[in-house]
Protein backbone atom coordinates (compact mmCIF):
# COMPACT_ATOMS: atom_id res chain seq x y z
CA UNK A 1 0.00 0.00 0.00
CA UNK A 2 1.52 3.09 -0.70
CA UNK A 3 1.71 6.28 1.38
CA UNK A 4 2.56 3.72 4.43
CA UNK A 5 6.23 5.47 4.92
CA UNK A 6 4.74 8.75 5.14
CA UNK A 7 2.96 8.53 7.88
CA UNK A 8 5.77 6.84 9.72
CA UNK A 9 8.05 9.81 9.10
CA UNK A 10 10.09 10.46 12.05
CA UNK A 11 10.16 14.38 11.30
CA UNK A 12 6.45 14.59 10.78
CA UNK A 13 6.51 13.18 14.01
CA UNK A 14 8.82 15.71 15.54
CA UNK A 15 7.23 18.75 14.50
CA UNK A 16 3.53 16.99 15.65
CA UNK A 17 5.20 16.17 19.48
CA UNK A 18 6.57 20.27 19.30
CA UNK A 19 2.55 21.07 18.21
CA UNK A 20 1.55 19.20 20.95
CA UNK A 21 3.87 20.57 23.52
CA UNK A 22 3.72 23.89 22.54
CA UNK A 23 -0.61 23.59 23.26
CA UNK A 24 -0.87 21.40 26.50
CA UNK A 25 -1.00 23.87 29.53
CA UNK A 26 -2.42 21.54 31.83
CA UNK A 27 -2.41 17.53 32.89
CA UNK A 28 -4.84 15.62 30.56
CA UNK A 29 -5.64 11.90 30.08
CA UNK A 30 -6.76 10.73 27.02
CA UNK A 31 -8.18 6.76 25.97
CA UNK A 32 -7.64 5.09 23.03
CA UNK A 33 -10.44 2.99 22.04
CA UNK A 34 -8.88 0.40 20.00
CA UNK A 35 -5.78 -2.52 20.88
CA UNK A 36 -4.23 -1.78 17.45
CA UNK A 37 -3.76 1.95 18.31
CA UNK A 38 -2.00 0.77 21.89
CA UNK A 39 0.82 -1.72 19.49
CA UNK A 40 1.78 1.22 17.57
CA UNK A 41 1.92 3.52 20.84
CA UNK A 42 3.71 1.21 22.68
CA UNK A 43 5.27 0.12 19.90
CA UNK A 44 7.20 3.15 18.70
CA UNK A 45 7.30 4.86 22.28
CA UNK A 46 4.23 7.46 21.47
CA UNK A 47 3.42 7.81 25.18
CA UNK A 48 6.95 8.29 26.44
CA UNK A 49 7.39 10.84 24.03
CA UNK A 50 4.54 12.79 25.02
CA UNK A 51 4.81 15.90 27.00
CA UNK A 52 4.03 14.50 31.08
CA UNK A 53 0.96 16.15 30.64
CA UNK A 54 -0.74 14.06 28.43
CA UNK A 55 -1.03 10.46 29.50
CA UNK A 56 -2.90 7.49 27.30
CA UNK A 57 -4.75 5.48 28.97
CA UNK A 58 -5.43 1.84 27.04
CA UNK A 59 -9.43 1.14 26.30
CA UNK A 60 -10.82 -2.20 26.03
CA UNK A 61 -10.57 -1.57 22.61
CA UNK A 62 -9.23 -5.60 22.15
CA UNK A 63 -12.16 -8.09 20.58
CA UNK A 64 -10.33 -11.25 22.08
CA UNK A 65 -9.99 -9.78 25.39
CA UNK A 66 -13.49 -8.27 26.10
CA UNK A 67 -14.23 -12.04 24.84
CA UNK A 68 -16.38 -13.04 28.01
CA UNK A 69 -15.08 -16.65 29.91
CA UNK A 70 -18.34 -17.78 29.88
CA UNK A 71 -18.45 -18.03 26.06
CA UNK A 72 -14.53 -19.33 25.90
CA UNK A 73 -16.02 -21.91 27.97
CA UNK A 74 -19.25 -22.45 25.64
CA UNK A 75 -16.92 -22.38 22.70
CA UNK A 76 -14.38 -25.26 24.12
CA UNK A 77 -17.33 -27.48 25.19
CA UNK A 78 -18.91 -27.18 21.99
CA UNK A 79 -15.00 -27.53 20.07
CA UNK A 80 -14.82 -30.96 22.48
CA UNK A 81 -17.56 -32.62 20.73
CA UNK A 82 -16.78 -35.56 18.45
CA UNK A 83 -19.43 -34.80 15.75
CA UNK A 84 -17.98 -30.90 15.41
CA UNK A 85 -15.64 -29.00 13.68
CA UNK A 86 -14.76 -25.88 15.67
CA UNK A 87 -13.02 -22.94 13.35
CA UNK A 88 -11.95 -19.88 14.74
CA UNK A 89 -9.24 -17.39 13.88
CA UNK A 90 -5.64 -18.24 14.90
CA UNK A 91 -5.82 -15.86 18.41
CA UNK A 92 -8.22 -17.50 20.01
CA UNK A 93 -6.87 -20.85 20.01
CA UNK A 94 -4.51 -19.91 23.64
CA UNK A 95 -7.40 -17.97 25.10
CA UNK A 96 -7.01 -19.31 28.52
CA UNK A 97 -11.22 -20.56 29.95
CA UNK A 98 -11.63 -21.77 33.38
CA UNK A 99 -9.50 -24.59 32.99
CA UNK A 100 -8.18 -24.90 29.24
CA UNK A 101 -7.63 -23.66 25.80
CA UNK A 102 -8.29 -23.99 22.73
CA UNK A 103 -4.70 -25.80 21.98
CA UNK A 104 -5.60 -28.36 24.42
CA UNK A 105 -9.28 -29.37 23.14
CA UNK A 106 -7.25 -29.94 20.11
CA UNK A 107 -4.46 -31.85 21.82
CA UNK A 108 -7.08 -34.23 23.38
CA UNK A 109 -8.46 -34.85 19.84
CA UNK A 110 -10.96 -31.63 19.30
CA UNK A 111 -11.42 -31.22 15.78
CA UNK A 112 -10.39 -27.17 16.19
CA UNK A 113 -9.40 -25.64 13.04
CA UNK A 114 -7.47 -22.27 12.70
CA UNK A 115 -9.07 -20.34 9.23
CA UNK A 116 -8.68 -16.98 8.00
CA UNK A 117 -12.06 -15.49 6.91
CA UNK A 118 -15.61 -17.30 8.01
CA UNK A 119 -16.01 -17.85 4.53
CA UNK A 120 -13.62 -20.78 4.85
CA UNK A 121 -15.49 -22.65 7.47
CA UNK A 122 -19.26 -22.28 5.33
CA UNK A 123 -16.52 -24.10 3.05
CA UNK A 124 -15.30 -26.48 5.27
CA UNK A 125 -19.41 -26.79 6.51
CA UNK A 126 -20.02 -27.55 2.62
CA UNK A 127 -17.35 -30.53 2.15
CA UNK A 128 -18.42 -31.92 5.18
CA UNK A 129 -22.02 -32.56 5.35
CA UNK A 130 -22.58 -34.91 7.87
CA UNK A 131 -20.43 -32.78 10.34
CA UNK A 132 -21.61 -29.78 12.42
CA UNK A 133 -19.17 -27.14 11.65
CA UNK A 134 -18.59 -23.99 14.27
CA UNK A 135 -17.68 -20.83 13.51
CA UNK A 136 -16.52 -18.09 16.28
CA UNK A 137 -17.58 -14.63 15.93
CA UNK A 138 -16.23 -12.77 17.81
CA UNK A 139 -14.74 -8.85 17.85
CA UNK A 140 -16.40 -5.43 17.23
CA UNK A 141 -18.02 -3.10 14.10
CA UNK A 142 -15.12 -4.09 11.95
CA UNK A 143 -15.88 -8.05 11.92
CA UNK A 144 -19.57 -8.52 12.46
CA UNK A 145 -20.44 -7.43 8.66
CA UNK A 146 -18.36 -10.21 7.12
CA UNK A 147 -19.52 -12.65 10.18
CA UNK A 148 -23.18 -11.47 9.55
CA UNK A 149 -22.28 -12.14 5.66
CA UNK A 150 -21.83 -15.56 6.28
CA UNK A 151 -24.35 -16.70 7.95
CA UNK A 152 -26.42 -14.97 5.37
CA UNK A 153 -25.17 -17.04 2.85
CA UNK A 154 -25.45 -20.66 4.95
CA UNK A 155 -28.80 -19.30 4.86
CA UNK A 156 -29.46 -18.60 0.96
CA UNK A 157 -27.52 -21.60 -0.15
CA UNK A 158 -28.88 -24.44 1.92
CA UNK A 159 -26.45 -24.88 4.35
CA UNK A 160 -27.72 -26.04 7.42
CA UNK A 161 -24.88 -27.65 9.34
CA UNK A 162 -23.04 -24.16 9.19
CA UNK A 163 -23.17 -22.60 12.80
CA UNK A 164 -21.91 -18.81 14.41
CA UNK A 165 -20.90 -18.77 17.92
CA UNK A 166 -21.31 -14.90 18.42
CA UNK A 167 -19.81 -12.41 21.03
CA UNK A 168 -19.66 -9.44 18.86
CA UNK A 169 -19.58 -5.92 21.12
CA UNK A 170 -20.26 -2.54 20.16
CA UNK A 171 -17.77 0.21 20.78
CA UNK A 172 -20.53 3.33 21.71
CA UNK A 173 -21.80 1.92 24.75
CA UNK A 174 -18.47 0.47 26.28
CA UNK A 175 -17.41 4.71 26.33
CA UNK A 176 -21.04 5.34 28.00
CA UNK A 177 -20.32 2.69 30.31
CA UNK A 178 -16.49 3.53 31.13
CA UNK A 179 -17.74 7.41 31.33
CA UNK A 180 -20.25 6.49 33.55
CA UNK A 181 -17.81 4.56 36.06
CA UNK A 182 -17.10 6.45 39.60
CA UNK A 183 -13.63 5.28 38.88
CA UNK A 184 -13.13 6.98 34.92
CA UNK A 185 -10.14 9.75 34.40
CA UNK A 186 -10.67 10.01 30.81
CA UNK A 187 -11.35 13.43 29.37
CA UNK A 188 -11.05 12.57 25.51
CA UNK A 189 -11.36 9.46 23.57
CA UNK A 190 -9.13 8.20 20.16
CA UNK A 191 -11.69 6.50 18.36
CA UNK A 192 -11.17 3.43 16.29
CA UNK A 193 -11.00 4.56 12.79
CA UNK A 194 -12.05 1.25 11.62
CA UNK A 195 -15.15 0.79 13.54
CA UNK A 196 -16.19 4.20 12.27
CA UNK A 197 -15.43 2.77 8.76
CA UNK A 198 -18.10 0.37 8.85
CA UNK A 199 -20.45 2.40 11.39
CA UNK A 200 -19.84 6.25 10.32
CA UNK A 201 -19.38 8.77 13.01
CA UNK A 202 -23.25 9.71 13.52
CA UNK A 203 -23.42 7.72 17.28
CA UNK A 204 -20.57 9.79 18.69
CA UNK A 205 -21.97 13.22 18.79
CA UNK A 206 -24.61 12.40 21.52
CA UNK A 207 -21.22 10.93 23.62
CA UNK A 208 -19.28 13.87 23.49
CA UNK A 209 -22.09 16.18 23.84
CA UNK A 210 -23.35 14.75 26.92
CA UNK A 211 -20.36 13.83 28.70
CA UNK A 212 -18.34 16.62 27.44
CA UNK A 213 -15.25 14.84 26.32
CA UNK A 214 -13.72 15.44 22.55
CA UNK A 215 -13.86 12.11 20.37
CA UNK A 216 -11.34 12.06 17.54
CA UNK A 217 -11.32 9.16 15.11
CA UNK A 218 -8.23 8.06 14.55
CA UNK A 219 -6.17 6.00 12.35
CA UNK A 220 -3.40 3.61 13.63
CA UNK A 221 0.02 4.39 12.01
CA UNK A 222 2.22 6.89 14.03
CA UNK A 223 1.54 9.78 12.39
CA UNK A 224 -2.21 9.09 12.45
CA UNK A 225 -2.00 8.66 16.40
CA UNK A 226 0.10 11.62 17.24
CA UNK A 227 -2.59 13.97 14.96
CA UNK A 228 -5.15 12.45 16.62
CA UNK A 229 -3.77 13.69 20.08
CA UNK A 230 -2.71 16.81 18.68
CA UNK A 231 -6.65 17.80 17.87
CA UNK A 232 -7.91 16.26 20.88
CA UNK A 233 -5.37 18.11 23.04
CA UNK A 234 -6.39 21.45 21.16
CA UNK A 235 -9.79 21.01 21.56
CA UNK A 236 -9.14 20.53 25.59
CA UNK A 237 -6.95 23.30 25.62
CA UNK A 238 -9.82 25.18 24.21
CA UNK A 239 -12.77 23.93 26.47
CA UNK A 240 -14.17 21.89 23.58
CA UNK A 241 -15.94 18.51 23.42
CA UNK A 242 -16.80 17.56 19.33
CA UNK A 243 -16.27 14.93 17.44
CA UNK A 244 -13.50 15.09 15.03
CA UNK A 245 -12.32 13.41 12.11
CA UNK A 246 -8.23 12.58 11.56
CA UNK A 247 -8.83 9.61 9.65
CA UNK A 248 -10.72 10.63 6.12
CA UNK A 249 -8.97 8.52 4.24
CA UNK A 250 -10.57 5.86 5.28
CA UNK A 251 -13.69 6.71 7.44
CA UNK A 252 -16.83 8.87 5.97
CA UNK A 253 -19.85 10.17 8.19
CA UNK A 254 -22.00 7.67 6.92
CA UNK A 255 -19.82 5.06 7.04
CA UNK A 256 -20.59 2.07 5.18
CA UNK A 257 -24.21 1.55 4.22
CA UNK A 258 -24.36 -2.26 3.13
CA UNK A 259 -22.30 -3.44 5.41
CA UNK A 260 -24.30 -1.93 8.12
CA UNK A 261 -27.56 -3.01 5.85
CA UNK A 262 -26.11 -6.46 6.48
CA UNK A 263 -25.59 -6.16 10.53
CA UNK A 264 -29.80 -4.98 10.65
CA UNK A 265 -30.84 -8.22 8.87
CA UNK A 266 -28.44 -10.93 10.26
CA UNK A 267 -28.67 -9.53 13.87
CA UNK A 268 -30.13 -7.56 16.80
CA UNK A 269 -28.61 -5.57 19.24
CA UNK A 270 -28.35 -7.52 22.84
CA UNK A 271 -26.85 -6.95 26.16
CA UNK A 272 -23.38 -8.06 26.22
CA UNK A 273 -20.96 -9.49 28.87
CA UNK A 274 -17.03 -7.96 28.61
CA UNK A 275 -14.41 -10.31 29.96
CA UNK A 276 -12.91 -8.19 32.85
CA UNK A 277 -15.83 -5.45 32.90
CA UNK A 278 -19.21 -7.09 33.36
CA UNK A 279 -22.49 -6.65 31.10
CA UNK A 280 -23.20 -3.37 29.56
CA UNK A 281 -26.60 -2.72 28.08
CA UNK A 282 -26.93 -3.01 24.44
CA UNK A 283 -23.23 -2.99 23.67
CA UNK A 284 -23.26 -6.03 22.05
CA UNK A 285 -25.14 -8.59 19.37
CA UNK A 286 -26.78 -11.77 18.42
CA UNK A 287 -28.27 -13.81 15.62
CA UNK A 288 -31.69 -12.26 14.82
CA UNK A 289 -34.80 -14.82 14.97
CA UNK A 290 -34.84 -15.52 11.49
CA UNK A 291 -31.39 -16.64 11.83
CA UNK A 292 -31.37 -18.88 14.77
CA UNK A 293 -30.97 -21.54 13.46
CA UNK A 294 -27.65 -21.09 12.35
CA UNK A 295 -26.99 -19.98 16.52
CA UNK A 296 -24.31 -22.27 18.19
CA UNK A 297 -25.41 -21.45 21.49
CA UNK A 298 -28.95 -22.40 20.39
CA UNK A 299 -27.94 -25.23 18.68
CA UNK A 300 -25.86 -26.85 21.02
CA UNK A 301 -27.76 -25.46 24.79
CA UNK A 302 -24.44 -24.66 26.47
CA UNK A 303 -26.63 -23.01 29.12
CA UNK A 304 -25.34 -23.68 32.86
CA UNK A 305 -21.97 -22.90 32.66
CA UNK A 306 -19.84 -21.31 35.79
CA UNK A 307 -17.15 -19.60 35.14
CA UNK A 308 -14.09 -18.62 37.16
CA UNK A 309 -11.25 -15.98 36.96
CA UNK A 310 -7.69 -16.44 38.07
CA UNK A 311 -7.54 -14.70 41.20
CA UNK A 312 -4.11 -13.49 40.43
CA UNK A 313 -5.45 -11.86 36.94
CA UNK A 314 -6.12 -8.29 37.03
CA UNK A 315 -6.80 -7.65 33.53
CA UNK A 316 -10.25 -6.09 33.97
CA UNK A 317 -8.24 -3.27 35.41
CA UNK A 318 -5.93 -3.21 32.58
CA UNK A 319 -8.89 -3.30 30.36
CA UNK A 320 -11.11 -0.45 32.12
CA UNK A 321 -7.76 1.96 32.16
CA UNK A 322 -7.31 1.52 35.78
CA UNK A 323 -3.75 0.32 35.80
CA UNK A 324 -0.94 -0.18 33.22
CA UNK A 325 -0.28 -4.12 32.39
CA UNK A 326 3.16 -3.46 34.22
CA UNK A 327 1.61 -2.64 37.56
CA UNK A 328 -0.01 -6.43 37.72
CA UNK A 329 2.01 -8.48 40.28
CA UNK A 330 1.64 -11.48 38.32
CA UNK A 331 3.07 -9.61 34.78
CA UNK A 332 5.55 -11.28 33.50
CA UNK A 333 6.37 -13.81 36.40
CA UNK A 334 3.52 -15.98 36.64
CA UNK A 335 1.74 -14.44 33.75
CA UNK A 336 3.33 -14.95 30.20
CA UNK A 337 2.48 -15.38 26.59
CA UNK A 338 3.30 -19.11 27.17
CA UNK A 339 1.48 -19.22 30.54
CA UNK A 340 -1.08 -16.70 30.54
CA UNK A 341 -3.84 -15.59 32.92
CA UNK A 342 -5.46 -13.56 30.68
CA UNK A 343 -6.49 -12.72 27.33
CA UNK A 344 -4.57 -9.35 27.49
CA UNK A 345 -1.74 -11.33 27.72
CA UNK A 346 -2.14 -13.67 24.17
CA UNK A 347 -4.17 -11.27 21.94
CA UNK A 348 -2.21 -9.85 18.82
CA UNK A 349 -3.96 -6.76 20.53
CA UNK A 350 -4.03 -6.83 24.32
CA UNK A 351 -2.29 -4.40 26.57
CA UNK A 352 -0.49 -6.70 28.16
CA UNK A 353 1.02 -8.60 25.03
CA UNK A 354 2.12 -5.36 23.85
CA UNK A 355 3.64 -4.23 26.86
CA UNK A 356 5.87 -7.25 27.16
CA UNK A 357 6.61 -7.33 23.38
CA UNK A 358 8.26 -4.13 23.36
CA UNK A 359 9.71 -5.01 26.96
CA UNK A 360 7.92 -2.39 29.02
CA UNK A 361 8.08 -3.64 32.29
CA UNK A 362 8.35 -0.62 34.43
CA UNK A 363 11.78 1.16 33.69
CA UNK A 364 11.11 3.79 31.69
CA UNK A 365 13.40 4.03 28.89
CA UNK A 366 16.84 6.23 28.54
CA UNK A 367 16.70 9.34 26.89
CA UNK A 368 19.21 7.87 24.26
CA UNK A 369 16.70 5.01 24.07
CA UNK A 370 13.59 7.12 23.16
CA UNK A 371 12.91 8.35 19.90
CA UNK A 372 10.12 9.06 17.53
CA UNK A 373 9.30 6.55 14.73
CA UNK A 374 12.05 3.80 15.27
Amino acid sequence: MKYIDEFQDPGLARRLLDEIRATVTRPWALMEVCGGQTHTIIRHGIDQLLPDDVELIHGPGCPVCVTPLEVIDKALEIAARPDVIFCSFGDMLRVPGSDRDLFQVRSHGGDVRVVYSPLDALKIAQQNPHREVVFFGIGFETTAPPNAMTVHQARKLGIPNFSLLVSHVRVPPAIEAIMQSPSCRVQAFLAAGHVCSVMGTREYPELAERFRVPIVVTGFEPLDILEGIRRTVRQLERGEHTVDNAYPRAVRPEGNPSAQAMLADVFEVTDRAWRGIGTIPASGWRLSERYRDHDAEYRFSVEGITTREPAACRSGEVLQGLIKPHECEAFGTTCTPRTPLGATMVSSEGACAAYYLYRRLGTPPTPQEASPVA
